[in-house]
């Protein structure tokens, strides 16, 4: 049995379901993305996904990579980002995040996953491999990208202030903004600030949202403040997700803490009904 939501709306043309838990996120969105993948397949024979990583991810992965509706031979895996000069095998590496909390569980394995090539020896090889990487999108357009949200309301690492709403390229590299560096270390990825790399190749706002389907999967108090600004503040690169208000094709999935900020009549309901419980 599916959960259901305690909210269903929709900001401008934006649909946005809050359910009470992270967990409940995750088996909400995966189910939407198993059926939308079958269906794909149903009808092309084959789908392309992209997919985030991120501590936030890990319900919705774990929930989907145990859907047996899909046939995962016929499903081609891309990813968002990649820091720039990072070792394949380090534990903050996004290409073995997905390895080890996806890839690996699949069964059949992924007809074919392409990794964001981080490492080069130069900035040649890096723009080279953001060429290569945006022809391998345009040669398997996107069927369903699903992605998050930051702590500084980046997608993918698009940050603010110079995210693109109308980037003229798919893949590109950027330096990135210190809330977005500060995130990875609070998520453990890093011992230190100083570790985390200063630049990464990033799909672009543009590259995301030409997926037929995007799904937005944003848990955790932690992203209150990016989803009250998302959906509440302008339409501003200062604010990246703020630009899915405007993508009709896609579905904010919130739990109870991360819409705190953004619906407190909702959050002032759980605090009520916790409350009556505990008398």
């Amino acid at each position: 049995m599916q959960p259901q939501p305690v909210l269903h709306t929709t900001i401008e043309a934006l649909p946005v379901s809050i359910y009470p838990s992270n967990a409940e996120v995750g088996q909400a969105a995966a189910a939407e993305a198993a059926a939308f993948l079958k269906q794909t397949i149903q009808e092309c024979g084959h789908a392309n996904l992209i997919l985030a990583t991120g501590n936030s991810q890990l319900s919705f992965l774990e929930n989907l990579r145990q859907s047996a509706e899909i046939d995962w031979s016929k499903v081609n895996i891309f990813h968002m980002d990649e820091y720039v000069d990072l070792p394949p095998n380090h534990p903050a590496s996004f290409p073995l995040f997905l390895q080890r909390h996806f890839l690996d569980h699949l069964d059949p394995p992924a007809g074919a996953f392409f990794p964001v090539p981080g490492q080069s020896s130069g900035d040649t090889d890096t723009l080279q491999a953001c060429r290569d990487y945006e022809a391998l999108l345009r040669t398997y357009p996107a069927d369903l990208c699903a992605l998050g949200i930051g702590e500084n309301g980046h997608l993918a690492f698009n940050d603010p202030p110079f995210a693109n709403f109308n980037d003229p390229v798919w893949v590109k590299i950027v330096k990135l903004d210190e809330a977005s560096r500060r995130q990875q270390t609070g998520e453990g990825h890093f011992p230190d600030l100083d570790s985390v790399p200063t630049h990464a190749i990033t799909l672009t706002i543009p590259a995301l949202l030409a997926s037929r389907k995007v799904l937005a999967i944003v848990p955790e108090a932690r992203k209150a403040a990016a989803v009250h600004c998302s959906l509440n503040g302008p339409l501003t690169p200062d604010c990246p997700g703020s630009i899915l208000r405007q993508t009709p094709h896609a579905h904010l999935f919130l739990d109870r803490d991360s819409a705190a900020l953004a619906f407190p009549a909702i959050s002032g309901m759980w605090t009520r009904r916790f409350a009556w419980r505990k008398t």
